[in-house]
């Protein structure tokens, strides 16, 4: 078992280093932050005290989208407060996981991040008795799922917040897929037009807490999304390939979304309230392929990722949220 080290969160999150081997472009680590729930107090055992904050037996673990890392402690504190044990993890290549020389987030299977979240569940140590929640945003929405799709025996519930279920032109995927295909083949490094102007980044800075800031570290979280590559991309596609033909996901899921998409050609304040990388009804659309239990909430107000939206829909959100957790913890319980 590797050492719990402090992160950069600050105090109540530790991280760990998961070695993962190596590829070409050197080493391979994810990285694991945890932050626990308080812990009963001493005498709580002498006096037959029981732990009843309703996710008391949870784990939750948590995966970032493209072009991202996990820097949310107030998502962390939604769970803590329940009693849950919380992890999120910063897949290979990307945010504290991120070494110099390495391409940032390239892979060319979303599968090799079985090693990855496979390391993180097994750094939790003792885990019997304890359900598993998957939570993931954007990308890493459809990670977890194509993931819960392969081991149903291990997942009690799965929460995805903006999701990447479906290619932004949904209609032209089947189109696009050879030449995808034919170019990750022979120029995997192939780099996409950059068609991120800024305007996500700058619509969470206006929607931004004052009085509780999130911070984010901007090698880690660029301006802009990080360069896309041919192999990548193709990548990406088997999983929206696999979504449309169905995962059958046993365990129920609970889908967050904006209520609406905006372009971002140019800015305006419509992209404060709007998530403007996906496009929303697709996505909704495609969550219901994910499995037969499948819940799909849509936040007015809210942006891409729906928990550092502005206050009215960030609440909104974590209400939705803290229904539908509390509605299956006593369900499953």
């Amino acid at each position: 078992m590797g050492e719990w080290i402090p992160d950069i969160l600050g105090d109540g999150f530790e991280q760990q280093t998961l070695p993962l081997g190596e590829d070409s472009e050197g080493q391979l680590v994810a990285t694991v932050v945890r932050s626990l729930p308080e812990a009963p107090r001493w005498w709580h055992p002498l006096i037959g005290h029981r732990d009843r904050r309703p996710l008391a037996d949870v784990d939750v673990l948590y995966v970032h989208g493209w072009s991202d890392y996990f820097f949310n402690r107030r998502l962390a504190r939604f769970w803590t407060d329940r009693g849950a044990r919380f992890y999120a993890l910063d897949l290979r290549k990307y945010g504290r996981s991120l070494r110099p020389g390495q391409t940032p987030g390239f892979i060319t299977d979303l599968a090799e991040y079985d090693a990855d979240i496979g390391a993180a569940l097994a750094a939790r140590g003792d885990a019997t008795g304890r359900r598993l929640v998957l939570l993931g945003h954007s990308t890493g929405g459809l990670t977890l799922s194509l993931w819960a799709a392969r081991h149903a025996g291990d997942v009690a519930a799965v929460v995805l917040n903006a999701p990447w279920l479906e290619f932004q032109l949904s209609a032209a995927r089947a189109a696009i897929t050879p030449v995808v295909e034919l170019q990750a083949r022979f120029w995997p490094m192939d780099a996409a037009p950059q068609v991120d102007l800024g305007f996500y980044s700058r619509a969470q800075r206006e929607v931004a807490d004052p009085d509780d800031p999130l911070e984010t570290n901007p090698e880690w979280r660029p301006e802009k999304a990080m360069t896309v590559h041919a192999a990548w991309l193709r990548a990406v596609f088997a999983g929206h390939d696999a979504v449309s033909r169905g995962l059958g996901i046993t365990a129920p899921v609970c889908v967050l979304l904006s209520q609406r998409t905006a372009l971002p050609t140019r800015w305006s304040p419509e992209l404060t309230r709007a998530d403007s990388v996906l496009v929303v009804d697709d996505i909704a659309a495609a969550a219901v392929k994910l499995g037969s239990s499948v819940t799909v909430e849509r936040i007015d107000g809210a942006l891409h990722d729906v928990f550092i939206s502005q206050k009215d829909a960030r609440d909104e959100s974590y209400a939705r949220l803290a229904r539908w957790v509390d509605g299956w913890s006593v369900q499953t319980a």
